[in-house]
């Protein structure tokens, strides 16, 4: 039974994480694929930009469930949306000074956010609708957030010290930590059925079931600072360690495996599964992205743009019928939004 179980759950985090209905599975073989876009050509590396509104701040990103890209602007307080084409839309927040922060596409077809100076977490329809929930706990700071395969959103609560679920409708739980003033930042649903989290002050990786169970796991170096987390293909989950400068890899188990970037001070950021099959980061200091495979190696891309500081990264939204060969990251430094090829097209 928990065979199978692993099985759906990887299955349906594969469908979710890269908005592929219908498309093929992910493979590391791609560059030849007959499934890949064809609609531009290039090398691995190759970068292109959009630029957005002045003073916008793009900083969490993800694909939403109309297979547009969606944003949070936390210079401007609103979410953004962008096709794949180019074409950008721009939704205002209710709260002024929100402080909007990680965003993630639900399973009920939402658009869910947080706000860290507001204390809220916000929802927005396919056509901008957008509706807050005030926190129980003040002074929370919700920061990250992702879509539990229950149902339920879940979030992190970085001054309030907790994993909170949200439901559909706007219910809140909250699930105080094991260790004082952690700092919960990132969170993602993991291919065991749990949640997993990083804890950036207490230097530590958590996980949290559905009905919650927390587990917390220290990491081998320390004042890391880990800040983002993905689940991998391989089973693990992966996250980046801004301080540390290094990448981590946990299994379902608890044991860490770290691998350090070639780039030192370049404050590994956001982390994303990219249409190779690989894990793909920003580095928030030295301007690059970069891409590490599943056995540990890394390969660095330098962005024209100086001091873009790239932070969010995504998957890109398909084609019709095809597999986008890229993934789209935000500028925060300089107010656009990146694209980077994954897999060369001839």
């Amino acid at each position: 039974m928990r065979s199978n179980l692993h099985v759906v759950l990887r299955s349906s985090l594969l469908l979710v994480s890269t908005s592929l209905v219908g498309a093929p599975a992910l493979a590391s073989d791609l560059q030849a694929a007959p499934w890949v876009c064809r609609d531009s050509r290039g090398a691995v590396g190759d970068v292109s930009e959009l630029s957005l509104p002045a003073g916008s701040g793009p900083l969490s990103i993800t694909v939403g469930p109309d297979l547009a890209l969606w944003f949070t602007q936390a210079g401007s307080n609103k979410v953004g949306r962008a096709t794949r084409s180019g074409v950008l839309t721009e939704f205002p927040l209710p709260t002024s000074g929100a402080g909007v922060q990680q965003i993630a596409a639900g399973f009920d077809g939402h658009l869910w956010f947080t706000e860290l100076a507001a204390n809220q977490v916000g929802r927005i329809s396919r056509d901008g609708v957008v509706t807050e929930f005030p926190l129980p706990s003040r002074g929370s700071s919700p920061a990250g957030i992702a879509a539990g395969l229950d149902g339920n959103v879940w979030f992190t609560e970085v001054v309030g010290n907790r994993i909170g679920r949200i439901t559909p409708e706007g219910v809140v739980t909250e699930f105080a930590l094991p260790t004082a003033g952690a700092q919960p930042r990132a969170i993602t649903q993991g291919f065991d059925g749990n949640l997993w989290f990083v804890e950036q002050a207490a230097n530590k990786i958590g996980s949290i079931s559905f009905d919650g169970v927390i587990r917390e796991f220290e990491l081998p170096v320390a004042r890391s600072a880990p800040s983002a987390i993905v689940a991998g293909l391989d089973g693990n989950v992966w996250f980046t360690e801004q301080a540390g400068d290094r990448i981590g890899r946990i299994t379902p188990e608890g044991v860490v495996t770290e691998f350090a970037l070639p780039t030192p001070g370049s404050q590994p950021n956001a982390i994303a599964l990219g249409p190779d099959g690989q894990l793909w980061f920003t580095q928030l200091a030295g301007n690059r992205i970069g891409r590490i495979s599943y056995a540990g190696t890394i390969t660095e891309y330098a962005l024209a743009s100086p001091n873009s500081r790239p932070s969010g990264i995504v998957l890109a939204p398909p084609g019709s019928w095809c597999l986008d060969a890229h993934l789209w990251f935000t500028e925060r430094g300089t107010h656009k939004l990146g694209r980077i090829r994954a897999i060369a097209v001839p």
